[in-house]
This record gives structure tokens, sequence and C-alpha cells, in this order.
């Protein structure tokens, strides 16, 4: 598994995630994005964060594999501590950060998508949370920033995927372009936003977060809350498991 960043030119900062062949991260990888995010959050040097995936689809989530071939509740504790520190990351960036989505986002790709800045995708792009099917619950609070309130809830309980292009008329996804022009679609708004006073941009992404009518570390907290109560219940081994072996 690998998560690069990567500095060029105008401070625009570049992070990638690269685990095939979903991009299913284990504990450590959703460590690996946060810490990339952290570093380019301390860097002066850094204007704005372009946040893209290699492979099939953008993330798909946790590694479910993992967590059903680790005894115990070891995985799980650690997902969840990842994926929180993670989407923090994200949200708590000190620049912008523009989300570059193609192929699948799913679960815990909600989440980084959800705490982005900007989110630009590929038209060959879809968004969702299965978490449901796993007996999980989480990132319906990133969800809901991406679609009104029933539809989220709509898509939360089947479990069901939506177009990056169906996205656009919310005003969450800025645009959808081919596959081929998804980079140069994001690095030029990244270029926008590294043209301005970088001062000026720090100053605007802390006081946007200030202004947010809901405290996405603490929803977010709250979701994992229930899935924790899930897991010692034994519905979520039972829902893992099943689909571990499909």
């Amino acid at each position: 598994m690998t998560i690069t960043s990567e500095l060029r030119d105008h401070g625009i900062r570049v992070v990638t995630m690269s685990h095939p062949p979903v991009n299913a991260l284990t504990v450590q990888g959703w460590f690996d994005v946060a810490g990339a995010l952290d570093e380019a959050s301390a860097d002066p040097g850094t204007r704005v964060v372009v946040l893209r995936a290699e492979g099939r689809g953008f993330n798909a989530g946790v590694d479910i594999k993992e967590m059903q071939r680790t005894a115990g509740f070891e995985a799980l504790i650690g997902a969840n501590k990842g994926c929180f520190a993670a989407f923090k990351a994200v949200y708590e960036c000190a620049v912008p950060v523009i989300a570059a989505v193609h192929g699948f986002c799913l679960g815990g790709g909600v989440g980084l998508v959800g705490n982005a800045d900007c989110v630009v995708a590929s038209d060959d792009a879809y968004f969702g949370v299965p978490e449901v099917k796993q007996g999980a619950l989480g990132a319906a609070t990133h969800l809901a920033r991406l679609v009104p309130q029933h539809l989220m809830r709509t898509l939360y309980y089947t479990a069901r995927t939506i177009k990056a292009a169906d996205l656009v008329q919310f005003g969450s996804v800025l645009e959808v372009v081919p596959r081929a022009d998804l980079d140069d679609a994001a690095l030029r708004l990244a270029g926008e936003i590294a043209a301005q006073d970088t001062r000026v941009i720090r100053a605007a992404k802390e006081a946007l977060n200030g202004i947010d009518p809901v405290d996405v570390n603490k929803s977010y907290r709250w979701e994992q809350g229930f899935t924790m109560e899930l897991n010692l219940a034994g519905v979520s081994d039972e829902l893992r498991d099943r689909f571990v072996d499909k």
C-alpha cells in the first residue's frame, strides 16, 4: 500500500492513495492518509491539496478482510480510530482540500470526500455508503454534506449509490469530466486557489470551519458508537463474514 505526497509548483500538494485492487484501506492506510494531510497542513509552502487515487476507484472504504482475519476487536478499533483521524485531517487541514474522484467512492471514501472543501469527479464516479450491509454505521455525517437530508437517509437505509453527475445539481460536486481529464480539472481548480494569498486562504479555511452548522468530528464519533454496539452484539461479525464469503 502506498500513500504518496508530492509538493508541486505554486504550492499545490498532491496526495495519492494506491492500494490495489480497490483502495480499501487497512488500519495503517487510514493513519497514513491522516499523516499526509497533517504534513500538508503544517507545511507553509503548501497552498492547496489535491486528494486523488490510482486504480479502479477512488476508495472502497475499510479493508473488511483485514478486520475479519484479525482476532478480537483490534482491527475494528483501529479502523474506527484510523478513519476518524483521516476524516479529521482532511477537514482540519489548514489549506483547502480538493477531492478528485474517479470510479467508486464508498464508505470511508465518502468520509474523505464529504470533509473535503471542493470535489471534482470523472464521469464514471459514483458515491455510496454500504455500511448497513456490513453491520456498521458511519459516514452519514459526510454523506449529508453531499446530498439533502431525505435523499441521504434513503441512500443510507438502502445502501444505494448515486452518480457524480447527479450531485452537480446540489453543488457538492463542482464538475464532472471525462476520466482522462480528471487530474487536469483538479489541478486547474487548485491553481486558482493557489494563486490567492495563502494567508487569506488559510484564514478563510479556519473561518468556514468555524461557521459550519454541524460539528463533523462529534457527529461522526456519535455514529461510531452505534457501530461498536452492533459489534458487541455480534451483528457486525455475522454480516462481515457473509461479505467476505461472497
